[in-house]
């Protein structure tokens, strides 16, 4: 048993099939007693993100939605059993060969292909940190990472099961179909200065839009965000509960490794 949860709760039977900048999985003991009360709820996610958080819950039923359509499209296909044919290696030639082809394929209608979920899973576990940037034009523009090994999977049928009352979908947050009896779990973007991971930036405007739309949901709810000064004042303002975590610090561009202040925004308004 942890923290008062059946075991039941707690084991996962799939590891989440990305490396995702700022996941998640670290957190899922601390959500496990408020899901463990609604488990029977759909699980909406508005920033899914890596997954980490909904493979650790394994909820029944899910919403899941994300705005990089490249991530919602390899989910997609995940569901539908993908099998990756192309070349795999820790080759840096062959990343950028296929970074190329991934870029081509997402400008010329082939965004929604199985090579570009096959591709886009590649650049995933090969490129730098497990980072996932576009620039202004939409084209993917991560590094290659030099990682002294990496072990690759090409057969996701596994997934099928899971995903199966799984619905993806890529939507800007608000129009996520939320249902009052929904469990709301969202993991916007951090309040820091790199925000940009799909085309469009997430600021503070976006953060208040998100807090405000939180607000407004008539069931349990948690967020998770950096516990900046501004964050934690808007959520106070709004009503939520919070609770303060020291966060493992996954990627930082000066190195520093370094436990991050979180917070956990918990409104209940059933």
């Amino acid at each position: 048993m942890i923290f008062g949860v059946p075991e039941t709760f707690t084991t996962a039977s799939l590891r989440p099939p990305l490396k995702w900048a700022g996941g998640k999985r670290w957190l899922v003991p601390h959500l496990l007693p408020y899901w463990a009360e609604h488990s029977e709820r759909r699980l909406v996610e508005p920033f899914c993100g890596g997954l980490a958080v909904t493979l650790g819950l394994m909820p029944k039923r899910a919403l899941l939605n994300d705005r990089n359509p490249h991530l919602i499209h390899f989910y997609t296909c995940l569901k539908r059993g993908l099998e990756i044919a192309i070349p795999m290696g820790n080759e840096e030639a062959l990343f950028y060969a296929h970074r190329r082809r991934f870029n081509q394929l997402s400008g010329n209608g082939g965004a929604e292909s199985p090579e570009t979920a096959a591709l886009f899973y590649y650049l995933n576990r090969t490129g730098f940190n497990g980072l996932c940037r576009f620039n202004q034009s939409g084209e993917f523009n991560v590094p290659f990472g030099a990682y002294k090994s990496i072990n690759y999977v090409r057969d996701f049928s596994a997934y099928q099961r899971v995903f199966e009352n799984w619905q993806f979908i890529s939507a800007d947050f608000e129009a996520v179909p939320v249902e009052d009896g929904d469990f709301v779990y969202a993991d916007p973007p951090y309040d820091v200065e790199f925000t940009q991971y799909s085309k469009e930036a997430f600021g503070w405007d976006e953060q208040v839009r998100a807090a405000e739309w939180l607000a407004r949901h008539k069931g349990r709810c948690i967020l998770s965000n950096q516990a900046t000064e501004r964050i934690v004042t808007l959520y106070q303002k709004l009503g939520f509960a919070l609770r303060f975590l020291d966060a493992p610090r996954r990627i930082s561009c000066t190195g520093d490794r370094t436990p991050a202040r979180e917070v956990l925004a918990i409104r209940n308004a059933e």
